[in-house]
């Protein structure tokens, strides 16, 4: 899964997205791929996904899925974005299924 943030060079986002993609690879050491409006492919992204409002972030599965989209300011919070550029083969949640709850009883005076 990967994150793209769609954004135009020439408007007042510019500064605000260059330095939260700077700042994301800063924290969680992971790159957001940013693509310009003014580009072929980002005006087809944009298309695509109904894209209405600018910066946008596209949370993107590996068949071209949409999971997440923001759009607009206030931008998302780095872990939200976290969650969807994590590595899916590192974290295996088959197992969570078969775990029991344990009862506790409470201390008695």
């Amino acid at each position: 899964m990967k994150v793209i943030v769609l954004y135009h060079k020439q408007s007042d986002h510019i500064g605000l997205v260059e330095e939260f993609s700077r700042d994301y690879k800063r924290f969680k050491g992971k790159e957001l791929e940013l693509i310009s409006l003014e580009t072929q492919q980002g005006a087809d992204y944009a298309n695509l996904y109904g894209i209405t409002q600018y910066p946008a972030f596209l949370a993107i599965a590996e068949g071209g899925t949409m999971q997440r989209m923001w759009q607009g300011i206030p931008l998302p919070l780095m872990d939200e974005l976290d969650y969807y550029t994590r590595d899916q083969d590192l974290h295996d949640y088959s197992g969570a299924s078969s775990h029991r709850l344990r009862i506790i009883q409470p201390l008695t005076a």
